[in-house]
């Protein structure tokens, strides 16, 4: 017989995440996946969420030594705060986080593609067909926008203005910003729905911006999966992360002497701190430019 490991107690916390706090469904499917697995650690000891100790914490979080420092930092934060919530609402008299501190974290840079690659990357040709012109307008949108994945598949045609050249979109914590499209992603943009977003729809009432071909969202593994392909076509051989062209949209805006409130508030970051590891990056691409083509650099 299967053991139920998602708790009363868990089961309230990630609702209050999603309904009281308004993180997206990813972030409070992050918090699941790491409780899910205290919890299955806690039952090999005959434990629970609610009688466990702090040893019990630090046991989970040594329990495999190959992780790195990044993925355990979020594993005790997602738990801090299931046990901090736990205390408000008097389900546990004693936090077992509270003696325990997180782990040093170097800060690190986020990959940038340069602007030639960019270039490279967006004028790959892609199939005359109605999947190859959606394909080619997330890139160049994805780009123009600096939205997060999630937010671009995501997307829908009420939030999608054309005449005005911007998009509003909904962001972490279900707040509103709206960001300029730019002229080519408005003319790839208006290519695809007077033409390949038509095919793909037929008599499907979809209000998606960017449908496969049964008319739904397409997943943020598919989109991984086509931007691989299309840098591998381009010849960038670098490991893409899914945000590749949302760090290099705020890179090259800072690096081009954009504001960084301007940048925080198209990329919808709450903490200015959060935009400005984006001008270490730019700081790191100046310092590299110096050494290659100053005298004595």
């Amino acid at each position: 017989m299967q053991v139920k490991i998602e708790s009363v107690s868990m089961a309230r916390f990630l609702e209050h995440l999603l309904l009281e706090c308004g993180l997206s469904s990813n972030t409070v499917a992050a918090y699941r996946r790491d409780l899910i697995q205290f919890a299955f650690f806690l039952r090999d000891s005959k434990r629970d969420e609610l009688t466990a100790t702090e040893p019990d914490i630090l046991g989970f979080l040594a329990a495999n030594p190959v992780l790195s420092t990044r993925t355990l930092a979020r594993r005790l934060s997602s738990i801090r705060s299931y046990y901090r919530f736990l205390v408000r609402e008097s389900l546990v008299s004693v936090d077992p986080c509270a003696q325990i501190s997180a782990p040093r974290l170097g800060r690190a840079l986020p990959k940038v593609l340069s602007e030639e690659d960019v270039d490279s990357l967006l004028d790959v040709s892609h199939a005359a067909t109605a999947l190859g012109q959606r394909n080619k307008a997330m890139l160049e949108t994805l780009y123009a926008t600096g939205l997060r994945v999630s937010e671009l598949v995501s997307l829908e045609m009420e939030q999608v203005s054309l005449a005005q050249g911007i998009v509003r979109v909904n962001g972490k914590g279900n707040k509103e910003r709206l960001v300029p499209l730019g002229d080519e992603s408005v003319a790839q943009l208006l290519q695809f729905f007077k033409e390949g977003r038509r095919e793909l729809v037929g008599n499907v009432k979809s209000h998606v911006v960017f449908p496969t071909r049964r008319g739904v969202a397409m997943t943020r593994q598919a989109f991984w999966h086509m931007i691989r392909k299309t840098a591998s076509r381009a010849g960038i051989r670098a490991n893409l992360s899914p945000h590749v062209l949302r760090h290099a949209f705020a890179t090259h805006l800072l690096n081009r002497g954009a504001d960084l409130r301007v940048v925080q508030t198209l990329l919808g970051h709450s903490d200015i701190s959060t935009t400005q590891i984006y001008t270490h990056v730019a700081s790191e691409r100046l310092k590299a430019l110096h050494k290659r083509h100053h005298p004595r650099g």
